[in-house]
């Protein structure tokens, strides 16, 4: 095909899935008149085929998806103006359905289906005849098709990569020592510096941390400095001092929810089945290149399958209603109807848990609690999510 027309739909996947699998030269989208106007919308699916590598032509028709008989008005005029067409019918409304049925007559027309992954043929489309889709989008491709930017998180993503058999010793200790981590992260933020390059870190035993006062627990830095996550250790009688390896090393041991993040990081690259997994996947929702006056979120891990994105939140205190809905918002907004989101807590399980349970089953949220943290049960939890 040179043409393929497609109904807009408000799932993001469903304006691109077509062009992505056919590329054709020229996509011809009929959208509501405000889409049209949206300047955002259109730079942001221009964006998406230009990163996507898709040379095609983007044309938005304006065209109420409620009113069938000017659907209809639309679609004849593009087929007698333009050479061989192709209809998409995987979005659009029950209206520009109908009407795309009334004005096609020979035109290749066929869809898309999530249960089965593949496109399907209507009528004259043997090139869409149940043919699987093997279309494997990234973090940044998931984003960009809903108008978003993925912009630099506070990781590195190539360089963790470098540093899972690290992440591995630092889960091992959490794990240990995890009713005191808070207290002695906050006991590491006293006695270092986020300064670049300054990897010293040197104070007394027991230090003031917010309104109460924390002793460093020796036997947790002994096995920091075992693991090679701190160096240099030396321990005097009232005072502590000691060196990180880098940078890195450095934030995760000054941040709370550093570890239990680099642990879930590091079971989906080990679970195999994601052809991307990002970890503090910040998004700009307005499209733009920075964080400056704009709508960001912060996403702890995104982990992508083929065509579908799960959204994973890091919680090492109890979960709240309010991360349940902030995380399913952003799987709407950003994943559509094949997304996935899950929320992974460390903290132990008290009464309330069955709520929140309820609460997350209701916005179809996969929950993961500390029983299920080791790694090969993490794996096996997140294998499952596919």
């Amino acid at each position: 095909m040179k043409t393929l027309i497609e109904l807009y739909d408000e799932r993001p996947l469903e304006n691109v899935l077509g062009t992505e699998m056919f590329r054709p030269e020229e996509m011809i989208m009929l959208c509501p008149p405000e889409a049209v106007s949206d300047k955002a919308l259109r730079e942001s699916l221009s964006k998406y085929f230009e990163y996507r590598g898709c040379q095609v032509k983007l044309t938005m028709v304006p065209v109420s998806l409620l009113d069938a008989a000017k659907v209809e008005k639309q679609l004849r005029t593009i087929l007698e103006t333009h050479e061989d067409c192709a209809i998409d019918i995987s979005g659009g409304t029950d209206a520009s359905l109908f009407a795309a049925g009334t004005a096609c007559g020979d035109t290749p027309v066929f869809t898309y289906s999530h249960s089965k992954n593949s496109f399907f043929e209507i009528q004259n489309a043997p090139f869409a005849r149940s043919l699987p889709c093997n279309v494997t989008l990234d973090a940044r491709s998931c984003f960009l098709m809903a108008g978003g930017t993925l912009l630099p998180g506070r990781e590195d993503n190539e360089e963790l990569k470098n540093k899972l058999p690290q992440i591995d010793l630092l889960f091992a200790i959490f794990r240990k020592y995890r009713r005191i981590w808070r207290r002695q992260i906050g006991y590491m933020q006293a006695v270092s510096s986020s300064e670049p390059g300054v990897l010293s870190a040197e104070g007394e035993k027991t230090v003031k941390v917010d309104h109460g006062r924390v002793t460093a627990d020796e036997e947790l830095l002994r096995e920091l400095s075992g693991a090679g996550l701190i160096r240099n250790l030396q321990i005097e009688q009232d005072r502590i001092s000691f060196e990180f390896p880098d940078e890195v090393v450095r934030f995760w041991l000054r941040d709370i929810g550093s570890v239990l993040e680099l642990q879930v990081y590091s079971a989906c690259l080990e679970a195999g089945c994601y052809d991307d997994v990002v970890l503090s996947a910040v998004v700009n929702w307005e499209g733009g290149s920075t964080q400056r006056n704009a709508v960001t979120n912060e996403i702890d891990v995104v982990a992508v399958q083929g065509i579908e994105p799960v959204f994973i939140s890091c919680k090492t205190s109890d979960i709240r209603t309010e991360a349940l809905n902030e995380l399913a918002i952003l799987r709407d907004r950003f994943g559509g109807r094949r997304s996935r989101a899950i929320i992974v807590t460390s903290a132990p399980a008290n009464r309330n848990r069955a709520l929140m349970r309820m609460r997350a089953a209701e916005l179809n949220i996969e929950v993961i609690e500390l029983g299920d943290l080791t790694k090969d049960r993490l794996v096996k939890r997140l294998k499952q999510e596919i």
